[in-house]
C-alpha cells in the first residue's frame, strides 16, 4: 500500500483507536504453497489483542493446511471511504470539469505470523475474547470446554493467534490540501450523506482538527 507522509497514521494510537472502534471485519490473505498460487482470501471478524490478532475459522477451511505450516498471512481492513467527484476538487481558478476525482478512505494492513490453536481450553479463550469484543452487552450462554450450549461445536472450528509482524496504516483525506479546501469537502460529504460519506467526513474533520495546515506542520 502506498502511504505518503501526509496520509500516514499520526501515531500508533490513531490506527489502534480506529481499529478498536470499527466493525473489526477484514480480509485475511494466506500465502499458498508456492508463488504461482493466488493467496486464499477469507472475509472474517477478528479481535485485536495488544500485538496479536485472534480469530477462529471452520475446520474444513481450505486455508487450514497453510496456516498450520506457518505460511505468511496478511489482514486488510478498510472503511470510512467515499468517492470525491472531480468538480469538488477543481482549483478555484479552473473550470470545475477539469478537477481530478479521488477516493477517501482509512486502511490498516497487518503482516501476520500464525499459530493454530486446537485445544478446547485455548479455543474458549479466543471465543470469549471475540464475544466480549463483538457483543459486550452479553446475552449469550457461557462458553465452556466441557458441557454448556457451545462445547459440542468446538470440534468444528480451530483458532488462530497471529503475531503482528508489521503494520501499514493510511488515512487518505487530502491532508496536504489547504484547511479551507478540506473543510469544504467535509461539509459536502456530510451533506451528500451517501453510503459511508459521514464516516469519511468525520475522519477528515478529525484529521483537520489535529493536523491543521500540513505545510506548516
Amino acid at each position: 500500500m502506498l502511504v505518503h507522509t501526509f496520509d500516514s497514521s499520526l501515531s500508533e494510537a490513531e490506527w489502534r483507536d480506529w481499529v478498536m472502534n470499527g466493525p473489526k471485519f477484514g480480509l485475511l490473505a494466506i500465502a499458498g504453497a508456492n508463488a504461482s498460487q493466488a493467496p486464499d482470501l477469507i472475509p472474517t471478524h477478528f479481535t485485536l489483542r495488544e500485538d496479536e490478532i485472534w480469530l477462529h475459522l471452520a475446520r474444513e477451511n481450505r486455508a487450514s493446511a497453510a496456516l498450520r505450516a506457518g505460511n505468511a498471512a496478511s489482514l486488510s481492513i478498510f472503511g470510512d471511504y467515499a468517492y470525491v467527484p472531480n468538480q469538488w476538487r477543481a482549483r478555484p481558478d479552473t473550470p470545475a470539469e477539469t478537477g481530478v476525482p479521488t477516493s477517501y478512505y482509512a486502511a490498516v494492513n497487518f503482516v501476520l505470523e500464525p499459530t493454530v490453536v486446537d485445544s478446547p481450553v485455548e479455543l474458549v479463550e479466543i471465543l470469549e475474547a471475540q464475544m466480549q469484543d463483538m457483543q459486550p452487552e452479553g446475552g449469550y450462554a457461557a462458553i465452556t470446554a466441557d458441557g454448556g450450549a457451545y462445547s459440542h461445536m468446538l470440534s468444528a472450528i480451530f483458532g488462530v493467534k497471529f503475531a503482528i509482524k508489521s503494520v501499514e496504516a493510511k488515512f487518505k483525506y487530502d491532508d496536504h490540501k489547504s484547511t479551507d479546501f478540506r473543510q469544504r469537502i467535509a461539509e459536502r460529504l456530510f451533506n451528500r450523506n451517501s453510503h459511508s460519506d459521514a464516516g469519511a467526513a468525520t475522519q477528515q474533520q478529525r484529521r483537520l482538527d489535529e493536523i491543521g495546515d500540513w505545510s506548516s506542520r
